[in-house]
C-alpha cells in the first residue's frame, strides 16, 4: 500500500551541497556525503540528489560521486543531472541507485522515457518538471523550464506530466521555481491540479518551511511525496545550516494529520 513520503532533496553544485532561492544564488551548506550520513541516522524515507551543473553544462553524470553516495546511502536514492540516454540510466542503476530522474532530455525526447523504463523498469524512472507561474498581473497558468530555469519549453506542465506518464515514467516530481527556497509553503493549487491529472506517484518540491506545510499538502492531495530542501538543511529564521529531519514519531504524526484532513474533504 502506498503511503506519503517525506523526502529531503539535495542540490549539488561544483561538488558541494547548496541551496538556491528561485533557482538562483546557490548558498553552500556543506558536504553532500556528510548530509547523506546524517539522513541515514535520521531514517529519511528517501533521498533525492540533483546535480544542477551537469545538464546545464552538457556534461556526463559524475559516476564516481554517484557511486560514493549510493555506497553510503541506506535509504532509497534518486539521482538526477546530466542524464540523456538509457545507457546512462542503466549505468547509474548499476551503481546502486534506485531511481533516475530525467528532466530536459525527457521533454525534448519523450521516447527516452520509454526506452529507459524498458531498460530498468518503470518504477525506477522519475521525470522532474520545473514550473513557474506565467508572468503578468492577468496571466494564468504555468510555464515549464529546464537547465536551472534558463531554458523555456512551450508546453503545458499538466499535459506534459500526462504525456510522461503515458511514455512510461513511474513518478513525476513537480518543482515550483517560484516557491524554491522561500519556505512559505507549497503551491497548493499547482499540487492539487497535478494530483488530479495523473495516476502515477507524484512528489511536490519547492516551498516547504515547516512540518505544517507538509500536513497541508497531504491534507489537500492525500498520498503524495513531500520533498524539501531548505526545511531539512536550515534551522530558524536566520537560516542557520543544520541538517534535520522529523523523528519517526513526528513523521508518523505529520502523515496521520495530513491524511485525516484529506479524508474529511
Amino acid at each position: 500500500m502506498l503511503r506519503p513520503r517525506i523526502t529531503p532533496c539535495l542540490l549539488i553544485h561544483q561538488g558541494g551541497l547548496v541551496k538556491t532561492v528561485a533557482f538562483g544564488n546557490p548558498k553552500y551548506v556543506g558536504d553532500p556525503i556528510n548530509a547523506v550520513k546524517i539522513f541515514n541516522e535520521k531514517e529519511a524515507d528517501e533521498l533525492i540528489v540533483l546535480d544542477i551543473d551537469a545538464t546545464a553544462n552538457g556534461v556526463e553524470p559524475d559516476y564516481r560521486m554517484i557511486a560514493h553516495m549510493a555506497a553510503e546511502c541506506r535509504m532509497p536514492l534518486c539521482y538526477g543531472g546530466g542524464v540523456r540516454s538509457s545507457e546512462q540510466v542503466k549505468k547509474i542503476i548499476g551503481l546502486g541507485v534506485e531511481k533516475v530522474a530525467i528532466s530536459d532530455a525527457a521533454i525534448t525526447d519523450p521516447a527516452l522515457v520509454t526506452r529507459a523504463a524498458e531498460a530498468v523498469g518503470r518504477q525506477s524512472i522519475v521525470v522532474v518538471i520545473d514550473v513557474r507561474k506565467k508572468p503578468g498581473m492577468f496571466a494564468r497558468g504555468y510555464e515549464v523550464f529546464t537547465q536551472n530555469g534558463k531554458r523555456e519549453h512551450k508546453v503545458d506542465p499538466f499535459e506534459l506530466a500526462f504525456q510522461m506518464q503515458e511514455a512510461g515514467a513511474g513518478e513525476i516530481v513537480i518543482n515550483s521555481i517560484d516557491c524554491d527556497g522561500q519556505m512559505k509553503g507549497y503551491d497548493l493549487s499547482l499540487a492539487d491540479r497535478m494530483r488530479q491529472n495523473i495516476k502515477i506517484p507524484l512528489t511536490l518540491l519547492g516551498g516547504a518551511g515547516s512540518h505544517q506545510d507538509i500536513v497541508e499538502l497531504l491534507g489537500l492531495c492525500g498520498v503524495v511525496g513531500a520533498s524539501a530542501g531548505s526545511l531539512f538543511v536550515f534551522k530558524g529564521s536566520y537560516r542557520a545550516v543544520l541538517i534535520n529531519y522529523p523523528n519517526p514519531d513526528q513523521k508518523d504524526g505529520i502523515c496521520k494529520a495530513g491524511l485525516e484532513l484529506f479524508s474529511k474533504k
